[in-house]
């Protein structure tokens, strides 16, 4: 490997290329990882400003060793692939998610590894050559999530005001071009187009320019990552100081100087402690405040006109991003609001990305209640939400009553899908996976995808493409 690289893409070229101890639960949360993206995507599947959008750029693309995307008929390029299979896992908002001082979605990820993986075993296949398993998918998603959320634990690009897929990007770029057979020449190459690309500005995530595009977004930067990794693997030269060049590098021109860091050695720390949104499809930061007002919800929902004020305590990173009082233009818009959350489910007792639509979001009591919200940052909370041994996501949710009364002060630290509570949230997660998959497939399909996803012993030893031919509908 070439030793003029910067020391940050040469350790990740490295792990990504090398064979390295990756823990048995790694591999076992992988798998519910797996479960819980295709869970999203065949949700997604219901949602036309969704499924407008994947598929091939122009119709009736026809495509050597083509990629599934699952769900569909669509058969793609692994780019439009992974556009396509991002897109679904990512639109609803309710696939796992990291947080630390950049947050992110690490099953992001996902569109590129079996796009790529699809597509690479197809070939394998018809050259009589080695076919990539499930497993190696696994292997993959637990490096890809590495990376991403390594980055994100020291180097935050929102507070400069870009986008975190911009992780995505390099992650996938970086996964892609191993899958596809490149050395740690061509990994480096692709790291280094990667980071050159630089970041998205997240505009679309915050007022006035909440849009759709969030939804995307992360498909985006997964399908630029395979078509950065065809181009190194096509010989396409690197660019071996992309982040440290003085003036014009990444760390100069994006960070300000800030340099780009690993937190920690690469392994599976971050796999074993994602985050998986199990029953509310709502911004993660505030996942544990819909959980406190749905405690209370029995004691308040009589009572929405008596009701003086309601007290959010958060962490400062949900202060920063998701402390929105409207106006609400659309339900990108409304599903990033600690307030609107949290007052649907008081008054509904519920939350589903129903409730982020019309006629739901024109209900006049969500105004009501969010007009007597108070929000404000618990310094407690903000400091266990970065300890590394508690990485709590803490929301507390009081309501005071015109009477003097009110209701006792709920705290919730950690969310159902948080590690610390991934007992209660596995049954949840297949419970997921079931009635997506039944909302996507005929009985007998659904039924067969269910045993082997979710309970096969023999699930990481299939071949990829013939997984991928499992989860393509019919013609």
């Amino acid at each position: 490997m070439s030793s003029t690289y910067d020391k940050v893409l040469q350790d990740i070229a490295e792990y990504v290329h090398q064979e390295v101890h990756l823990s048995a639960e790694s591999y076992e949360v992988a798998r519910l990882s797996l479960m819980d993206s295709l869970a999203c995507a065949f949700m997604a599947l219901e949602k036309p400003e969704c499924t407008k959008l994947i598929g091939p750029i122009v119709p009736g693309t026809i495509v050597p060793y083509g990629v599934r995307v699952p769900g569909t008929s669509h058969v793609v390029d692994p780019v439009q692939g992974a556009f396509s299979i991002t897109a679904l896992i990512r639109w609803l908002d309710y696939n796992d998610t990291w947080l630390a001082k950049e947050w992110a979605h690490p099953s992001d990820n996902f569109g590129a590894i079996l796009a790529v993986g699809d597509y690479v075993s197809q070939k394998n296949r018809s050259k009589g050559k080695k076919l990539l398993k499930v497993r190696d998918a696994l292997t993959a998603a637990i490096k890809a999530y590495e990376i991403q959320g390594v980055l994100a634990l020291e180097v935050s690009l929102n507070r400069r005001g870009f986008d975190h897929v911009h992780y995505v990007k390099v992650a996938s770029a970086a996964v892609a071009a191993h899958l596809l057979g490149g050395d740690e020449e061509v990994i480096l190459s692709a790291l280094s187009h990667a980071f050159i690309d630089g970041a998205a500005l997240r505009t679309y995530r915050h007022f006035p320019n909440t849009g759709p595009r969030k939804s995307w977004a992360a498909a985006d930067a997964a399908s630029r990552g395979v078509r950065l990794a065809f181009f190194a693997l096509k010989g396409e030269v690197g660019y071996p100081t992309a982040l440290t060049a003085p003036k014009w590098g990444f760390e100069a021109v994006i960070l300000g100087g800030e340099p780009v860091r690993l937190a920690r050695p690469l392994g599976s720390y971050v796999m074993e402690n994602i985050l998986y949104k199990v029953s509310y499809p709502a911004e993660f930061h505030g996942q544990t405040a819909v959980e406190a007002a749905l405690q209370l919800h029995p004691q308040v929902k009589g009572r929405l006109e008596e009701i003086e004020k309601i007290v959010i305590e958060t962490q400062e990173s949900a202060v920063r991003i998701i402390d929105k009082p409207g106006p609400f233009r659309n339900p990108a818009d409304r599903d990033h609001s600690l307030q609107y959350m949290t007052a649907v489910a008081l008054i509904y007792g519920t939350l589903a990305y129903e409730h982020y639509e019309e006629p739901i979001a024109s209900d006049p009591r969500i105004h009501a209640l969010i007009q007597r919200m108070e929000v404000r940052e618990n310094p407690d909370f903000s400091r266990d939400y970065l300890d590394p041994d508690k990485r709590s996501i803490a929301n507390a949710v009081q309501v005071f009553f015109k009477n003097g009364e009110s209701t006792e002060r709920v705290l919730v630290e950690y969310p159902i899908g948080h590690r610390r509570r991934r007992a209660e949230a596995v049954p949840l997660l297949r419970e997921k996976f079931a009635q997506a998959v039944e909302r996507a497939f005929p009985g007998k399909k659904a039924r067969q995808i269910y045993t082997l996803i979710a309970e096969s012993p023999d699930f990481l030893d299939m071949d990829i493409d013939e997984l991928m031919e499992l989860l393509s509908h019919p013609s």
